[in-house]
């Protein structure tokens, strides 16, 4: 049987600040009302409601504001990710959205993983808008550019035309080796 709730915040799936809602006594009981996101629909709480409703809804407005404020930077930036391709251009491993957090945040802009809403992981080289979800009413997108990286792909490319791949790879280990001091 479920219960009727008022909401003190914006639920995602659920409603907004001052909504009347029913929902299962458990869901109620267990998460809204313990976090403070909710308040049971009775005739007292109803009159506190409307006195605290003012605020409430003052403090969403600058949630709103500040989620549109960093929307507008998301939309600017431009994130850069460095990937190892193998032939044909494919990904090894793919593009995750922690990795793009963590490019986010090396830019200053300081964004939770999973407001970032990649439906998969990417994997192929390219340039994608990836929607951000800042707040309810509030989704940015962000440009996300795969780039290769310095790997074994481009070592094949630079091999001389005549050498065998196996060797350009031994001159470049040999090129590479660290120089031990044989005279002891």
């Amino acid at each position: 049987m479920p219960v009727q709730i008022i909401l003190r915040s914006d639920v995602d799936n659920l409603g907004r600040v001052g909504d009347t809602v029913k929902v299962k006594p458990g869901f109620a009981r267990n998460f809204l009302i313990p976090q403070g996101l909710a308040m049971l629909a009775t005739p007292s709480n109803l009159k506190q409601f409307e006195l605290e409703r003012k605020k409430l809804e003052s403090k969403m407005d600058a949630v709103r504001s500040e989620a549109r404020s960093l929307g507008e930077k998301l939309s600017a930036a431009v994130v850069e990710m460095r990937v190892r391709v193998g032939e044909g251009d494919k990904l090894y491993g793919s593009v995750t959205s922690a990795m793009i957090a963590e490019g986010l945040a090396a830019q200053g802009i300081e964004i939770d993983k999973r407001r970032i809403d990649l439906d998969a992981p990417i994997r192929a080289l390219g340039e994608y808008a990836v929607p951000v979800k800042l707040h309810q009413d509030v989704i940015a997108k962000v440009t996300v550019q795969v780039l290769r990286e310095g790997g074994s792909f481009e070592e094949e490319i630079a091999a001389p035309a005549g050498a065998d791949v196996s060797e350009a790879a031994e001159a470049q280990e040999a090129a590479t080796a660290p120089v031990t001091d044989q005279a002891q």
